[in-house]
């Protein structure tokens, strides 16, 4: 019991520092400074301004000096962050080790990448390429690293040959390092599985941008990760999946 509040706490707090990430590295802004303050009045949030999703209930979603509304989005990236730490610490039986931690953090970036592509339609070198680095310490190092060339690689030929088909760019440079990522956390079998899970999920979406918005682009990083996460989590229920389906 203490290690889960240990973990919720921790997460939370990680939450709120993404939350800058979100916010701040977009725009090319310093992480450290300035300070935590409202964007239209200024003012230097307090400690009790900045509890991990708490304060956001205490301040009933407002500035505590302005009154400006507080985005919904700050609190839901707290929860999802805890969320993503106790289901990866359900996964690792409850277990605190370092490639529970790698995970976890790998995901935690990931989600943090979702929010930036659904905003901004593109994802930071600086953002991605660490949860890169990091992914490459996880499990056997050496088959990581060949798993990583090996989709990263595999998504570059895509890209290739579906923009010169197509007479465009087809996919963005960020994919290609989601992609690599994949390959550390699943392996090959489970990676593609997740590549073609993330495609059937990106589709109501891709249908509602289309005829809805009128709007061709779709911010796929999300469904990556998403995608990744699910099957990572349910990596029994997947392979059974593909037996099935690969024996008929």
């Amino acid at each position: 019991m203490i290690d889960i509040i240990f973990v919720v706490l921790f997460a939370l707090s990680f939450g709120s520092f993404l939350n800058v990430l979100i916010v701040r590295v977009p725009e090319n802004i310093n992480i450290a400074f300035p300070l935590s303050h409202c964007p239209k009045c200024k003012e230097k949030l307090k400690i009790w301004h900045n509890i991990p999703l708490i304060s956001y209930f205490l301040l009933r979603g407002k500035c505590h000096f302005c009154g400006e509304k507080i985005s919904f989005f700050y609190p839901l990236v707290e929860f999802l962050t805890a969320v993503i730490f106790l289901t990866v610490f359900w996964k690792f039986d409850f277990t605190i080790s370092i490639d529970y931690v790698l995970i976890s953090i790998i995901f935690s970036l990931l989600l943090t990448l979702s929010m930036i592509d659904f905003r901004y339609k593109a994802i930071p070198d600086s953002i991605s390429l660490t949860t890169l680095l990091v992914s490459f310490f996880l499990f056997d190092i050496f088959d990581t690293a060949s798993n990583i060339l090996l989709f990263a690689g595999g998504f570059t030929l895509l890209r290739f040959y579906v923009s010169f088909i197509l007479k465009k760019e087809a996919m963005g440079e960020g994919d290609i390092i989601i992609a690599g990522i994949m390959g550390a956390v699943l392996g090959i079998k489970l990676g593609l599985f997740a590549i073609f899970l993330s495609s059937f999920l990106a589709l109501p979406i891709s249908l509602f941008y289309r005829f809805s918005k009128n709007e061709l682009e779709l911010p796929f990083v999300p469904f990556l990760a998403l995608a990744t996460f699910l099957v990572f989590i349910f990596d029994d229920l997947s392979l059974n999946f593909l037996r099935i389906v690969l024996n008929g």
